[in-house]
């Protein structure tokens, strides 16, 4: 093994090889249809543990029965909701492939256009892989 002394260059030399420190990227969106509605956003959450839907949507789906839940839950303005129930088992389409997903339905203000919320358990159903350099 050959041996390399280390001068004033030394440093230079090592920074130039680090990666560039780039911005925050931000949110994220995906495009996701169901069964009944197509052409919908959902934004992924890496800090959220469970998938979210507004009570809006759940009525326009038509989906099965709420399973009754007693959790609570704190939202991102720090107000305090109890969802009106979890959807198990729901299936939505990203791209090609249809994933089940369980979402608890909260009835709250969202935007018509991005209303679901996606956790990491969707992202570990969907074995999803993450590259937010672009």
């Amino acid at each position: 093994m050959a041996q390399t002394s280390l001068n004033e260059h030394c440093p230079a030399v090592l920074l130039k090889k680090l990666p560039e420190n780039l911005r925050d990227p931000g949110k994220f969106l995906i495009p996701c249809d169901f069964l009944s509605m197509s052409e919908c956003l959902a934004l992924v959450d890496l800090g959220a543990s469970i998938n979210l839907m507004p009570f809006f949507l759940w009525k326009r789906l038509s989906l099965l029965d709420l399973i009754p839940t007693c959790m609570t839950l704190e939202l991102a303005d720090r107000s305090i909701s109890r969802p009106v129930g979890v959807a198990k088992d729901v299936y939505v389409k990203v791209g090609s492939f249809h994933f089940p997903a369980d979402f608890v339905v909260v009835d709250f203000d969202a935007d018509p256009r991005v209303p679901l919320i996606l956790g990491r358990s969707f992202l570990k159903t969907g074995r999803a892989l993450i590259d937010v350099f672009e």
